[in-house]
């Protein structure tokens, strides 16, 4: 199997997308649009879940000192 990358303007972009699901021989289309909702909710979730495992004492963090000092190494 072979792999393409198409550059598409906005404008045509839908147009052209309909057209690639509707060939045959196309296996898998991957498309580099945003996040979905469903995935941005499921983010959410987890990050409050995390949040909760800290208030209950069962997830240790780094301080924002630490985490920026990480960042500048």
């Amino acid at each position: 199997m072979r792999h393409l990358t198409v550059y598409v303007n906005d404008k045509e972009y839908n147009r052209f997308l309909e057209l690639t699901k509707n060939l045959s021989y196309v296996k898998k289309i991957e498309t580099d649009d945003g996040p979905t909702k469903e995935k941005i909710v499921n983010n959410i979730k987890t990050g409050l879940k995390e949040v909760q495992r800290f208030k209950n004492g069962n997830l240790k963090t780094t301080s924002v000192k630490d985490f920026l000092n990480e960042l500048q190494h």
